[in-house]
């Protein structure tokens, strides 16, 4: 699988949902998993715009891995393309210029990282409550 942001790709992908469900215990360690998730990924794209609008490289790096991982753990395969990409245009700047290239990566990336966090929020907020039916 990649996790380029391709406009085609799956919102949620759900063998990884499916996996990840598999692999905890209970339906109620899964449903915990995701509302964990998303209780934190606002606060994750808030740490991201913070890193990449003040120049800061190393918050910003840590902010995408952060946004990346915990977003192919939950199967929100659309969001981790797009941490991932922008993580190689992250790798790609300069540190020793980070206080003034960052700042330009902001405008490109952080619009659409948010709107599909939200999306993939929604979702995932959906789906816990299904599930919970």
């Amino acid at each position: 699988m990649t996790w380029s942001a391709d406009p085609e790709q799956l919102l949620l992908d759900p063998v990884v949902l499916t996996r990840l469900r598999g692999e905890l215990d209970d339906d109620e360690g899964w449903l915990l998993f995701i509302r964990r998730y998303i209780a934190q990924l606002q606060f994750r794209v808030r740490k991201l715009r913070t890193g990449l609008l003040d120049g800061d490289h190393g918050l910003a790096m840590d902010a995408i891995l952060s946004l990346k991982i915990s977003s192919q753990m939950v199967g929100a395969a659309r969001l981790a393309g797009m941490a991932w990409d922008l993580q190689c245009c992250v790798e790609a700047a300069d540190p020793d210029h980070a206080s003034s290239a960052l700042p330009e990566l902001a405008d490109p990336h952080l619009l659409l990282i948010s709107a599909c966090a939200d999306e993939t929020a929604v979702s995932l907020a959906l789906m816990v409550e299904r599930a919970r039916q």
